[in-house]
């Protein structure tokens, strides 16, 4: 084996160990309810970029790159990315809550319509 095939191997089992890891560290803060509501999402969105981070650097080899302007903006897409995928996955969540639960939307869609003077 040539040295630079090893070393490629090498940050291959590297990037797997890490990104077991925080794979792992994900799975147990939402399995044993260490934490919950915004804090929750705030560690698993900074899991999530840690998670990009090894992606990028172990197994696509960015880090390795000689123009660090093509780095940027693969990292920059792939923050818009994710971006889209968390925040629309929480606004179809909050409208599928809302339109699931109409017992509970009763009263408040009752006090909007007195506060705005919508009468049926």
């Amino acid at each position: 084996m040539s040295k630079q095939h090893t070393h490629s191997t090498s940050s291959y089992v590297v990037g797997l160990i890490l990104a077991i890891l925080l794979t792992n560290a994900a799975f147990i803060l939402v399995g044993s309810k260490m934490l919950s509501g915004w804090p929750l999402v705030f560690a698993l969105t900074g899991l999530a970029i840690c998670q990009l981070w090894v992606q990028l650097r172990y197994f696509l080899h960015l880090g390795s790159e000689s123009r660090p302007r093509w780095n940027l903006m693969a990292f920059a897409f792939a923050a818009v990315v994710i971006c889209i995928l968390v925040f629309g996955s929480l606004w179809i969540m909050k409208n599928l809550h809302y339109n699931m639960m109409p017992d509970m939307n009763k009263d408040i869609d009752r006090e909007i319509m007195e506060k705005e003077n919508i009468y049926r």
